[in-house]
């Protein structure tokens, strides 16, 4: 099974929303988070079972419907490269 893999972006993508959303409701943040985690967590498992990226070579897996988190997948790694809230993916 491949290794799972955060960029650093992708941490400071996630700390960032919890951040945000801990300023109004610190509960719902750690739930997100966690919600977050354990979906990548499952990501080594089933790399392919999310959609095609928006950016060729890279999946994106829908937390939420605002909650988008992009990777790539090789033999060897799953890599999270961000994690994006949805008006992020569009310029």
């Amino acid at each position: 099974m491949p290794e799972l893999e955060w960029k650093a972006p992708a941490v400071a993508d996630l700390m960032a929303i919890a951040d945000y959303i801990s300023d109004d409701n610190p509960d719902a943040a750690l739930a997100l988070v966690e919600e977050i985690q354990g979906k990548v967590a499952q990501l080594p498992a089933h790399p392919k079972r999310c959609r095609p990226g928006r950016v060729e070579g890279t999946r994106e897996l829908v937390v939420r419907p605002n909650y988008i988190v992009v990777y790539t997948e090789t033999a060897a790694a799953v890599t999270v490269l961000r994690v994006l809230h949805a008006a992020q993916m569009w310029p």
